[in-house]
């Protein structure tokens, strides 16, 4: 099978197309038939060597989210409401690396089934997004209708996951990006407040548009400087939620105004849970956010496709941080559609 190889660490030019073996599944497992997978942050540390893949992963082969259909069956496989796979079943899923391949084994539990009507191309730019957006705000921040939340890079994939949720659930969303373009299409989704965040720079903004009171979840994707900003502009008993670190991994923070208003800082990581935490998050992806991408309150948001073998030019577009959205790479016949009823 085909699958873009990292060769060494580097830059993009270090993702090669080569030939590798194909996997077979063992005892609760299935392999997938690749037809989509969508580019992360994560890919991007894989290659340059600055976050290698987890135990039980391709440690060369990047990729972290897939869709495509199941090709071979292991012993025993079950899906997520222990109902039995099937060859040809359509699913999608988040896995530990090894997406950018014509197929994956991965474990049974781990993938949900796609509905009628979505393509590849969409279902493959929604588990990793989609589930980071949720965990973090709802699972652990306990986000709820009539909260404000506040949202960093929003126009990212995990940003524009998040403020689809957040508005799903009620909630008032104040979003920041580095870019008034991204704010303009982060409105069209249903933005509340937009801020422009200059040199890290953003609380005293948030605080004007919250009279003062400040918010009740931050989905902090940045990182270094911004977490102070957080603390600055948190209300009492506000959770801040760190997903990432792409502005720094330091900064210095106000702890004294976090023992007064009582915050809760959290940091979390998808990647290296144990696989049982994995099977949750994704029981709670297929059975909270699936529903509503099948009714079409949430959806994908894809600023581009591009083939697998121009995976280094999906790295390098996403690295200049100027996407909205995903970028997904496709793998023969991605953007196909099952009719409902077929």
């Amino acid at each position: 099978m085909r699958a873009i190889v990292i060769r060494e660490p580097g830059g993009p030019d270090v993702l090669e197309l080569r030939d590798v073996p194909m996997p077979e599944p063992a005892k609760g497992e299935v392999r997938v038939r690749v037809r989509a997978t969508a580019v992360n942050r994560a890919d991007l540390l894989q290659r340059m060597g600055a976050y290698p893949a987890p135990p039980g992963s391709p440690r060369d082969i990047p990729g972290l989210e897939l869709a495509g259909e199941i090709d071979a069956l292991g012993e025993g496989v079950e899906d997520l409401d222990g109902k039995k796979w099937a060859r040809g079943d359509r699913v999608l899923g988040l896995v530990g690396g090894g997406a950018y391949a014509e197929y994956l084994v991965v474990h049974a539990r781990t993938l949900a089934r796609m509905p009628d009507g979505l393509s590849f191309t969409d279902a493959a730019a929604l588990p990793e997004a989609f589930t980071t957006a949720y965990d973090a705000m709802v699972t652990q921040a306990g986000l709820a209708s009539g909260d404000t939340v506040l949202i960093h890079a929003v126009g990212s994939g995990v940003g524009t996951a998040g403020l689809q949720i957040a508005k799903a659930l009620g909630a008032r969303v104040i979003g920041t990006a580095r870019s008034e373009h991204k704010l303009g299409r982060a409105r069209d989704l249903g933005l509340d407040e937009a801020i422009v965040a200059e040199n890290a720079k953003f609380a005293d903004a948030v605080m004007a548009k919250t009279n003062g009171q400040g918010v009740d979840v931050v989905l902090e994707l940045v990182g270094g400087a911004y977490v102070a900003e957080d603390i600055a502009c948190a209300a009492k008993r506000a959770r801040i939620v760190l997903v990432g670190l792409v502005g720094g991994a330091s900064a210095d923070l106000n702890f004294a105004a976090m023992l007064q208003k009582r915050i809760v800082l959290r940091g979390t990581q998808l990647r290296n849970r144990p696989l049982e935490e994995k099977i949750e998050a994704g029981r709670t992806f297929a059975r909270r956010v699936m529903p509503l991408v099948a009714s079409g309150k949430l959806r994908a948001i894809v600023d581009r496709t591009l083939p697998l073998e121009r995976a280094g030019e999906a790295h390098e577009v996403t690295q200049k941080n100027e996407t909205f959205g995903k970028v997904v790479l496709v793998i023969d016949g991605a953007s196909g559609k099952r009719a409902s009823g077929d």
